[in-house]
């Protein structure tokens, strides 16, 4: 799945500019993004392909039991894994054996949430746009996993729709790990495109979990997966929550505290590796 800048969703993100002049400026921008401004693209990818195996292999192999977030908009929420946890994110494979990027462009390292270990205020950093309507500037905060309250500036109506799709839509069922200097973030702009803006910063998402986030979660059934305490629902709406100054500090299995993200990106021991890439 790869970004085309028609002309109407040119117009949304430049609305100040010609039509023509709108679309140059997306496809510009949709160039930076997917990482294909440069001299090689596929070189690119390969790089960024390494990146996402080495965060992934490292997140998985350290044993986490939860994670805090916390930052200056007022975000203060502990997330407890499910046991069995799987971080994914960057390339499929499919059952041919072929290597794939499903989603172009693509910045996240996700896992899922067990489905009553969330608690806290979680504070959104950027607008959210569901069917083209926004909500700004909102909040919620669970207990046990379930949002027990929520506001909005704008769009609180939107936003209490969205919790009530079925009896698991106020559950979460996704955690997303996106560094602040990612080359969407660098755009300072809202891109009115979940798939996009999602991966401009830290994120999660309400509703359905993917089974891949867990260990043999693929080949499990809904119940089962449910059992495991992987959220199941009709619905799955991602909001962004990263900032420049988000800090998550993990609990491992052992008891050892361990830094994520310091400064709304990931921590040394994660990232030594990838400086160069």
């Amino acid at each position: 799945m790869v970004p085309f800048a028609h002309p109407d969703w040119a117009k949304s993100v430049f609305p100040d500019l010609e039509e023509g002049q709108a679309i140059d400026a997306l496809w510009n921008d949709i160039f930076q993004i997917c990482r294909i401004d440069e001299n090689d693209p596929i070189e690119n990818w390969n790089r960024h392909h390494e990146s996402f195996k080495k965060r992934i292999q490292k997140l998985n192999n350290c044993g986490l039991k939860s994670l805090h977030y916390t930052n200056s908009l007022g975000t203060d929420l502990i997330i407890e894994l499910p046991e069995g946890y799987l971080f994914a994110g960057g390339a499929s494979i499919r059952s041919d054996g072929l290597l794939f990027f499903p989603n172009i462009p693509t910045e996240e390292v996700f896992t899922a949430p067990l489905k009553t270990g969330v608690n806290g205020r979680v504070v959104a950093s950027m607008p959210l746009n569901v069917g083209g309507k926004l909500i700004e500037e909102f909040e919620m905060t669970f207990k046990d996993g379930k949002v027990v309250s929520f506001s909005a500036k704008e769009g609180e109506e939107t936003l209490k729709e969205i919790l009530n799709t079925d009896e698991n839509s106020c559950y979460l069922g996704e955690v997303a790990l996106v560094p602040a200097d990612s080359p969407i973030q660098s755009l300072n702009r809202i891109f009115y495109n979940t798939l996009i803006d999602e991966n401009a910063s830290c994120h999660l998402a309400l509703g359905q979990s993917y089974g891949e986030c867990i260990e043999n979660g693929l080949n499990l059934e809904s119940e089962e997966l449910e059992k495991l305490g992987m959220n199941q629902s009709a619905a799955h709406t991602d909001f962004m929550i990263g900032t420049e100054d988000l800090s998550i500090v993990g609990t491992l299995k052992n008891g050892e505290i361990v830094p994520v993200f310091e400064n709304g990106r990931f921590s040394s021991w994660i990232d030594e590796e990838n400086k160069d890439l």
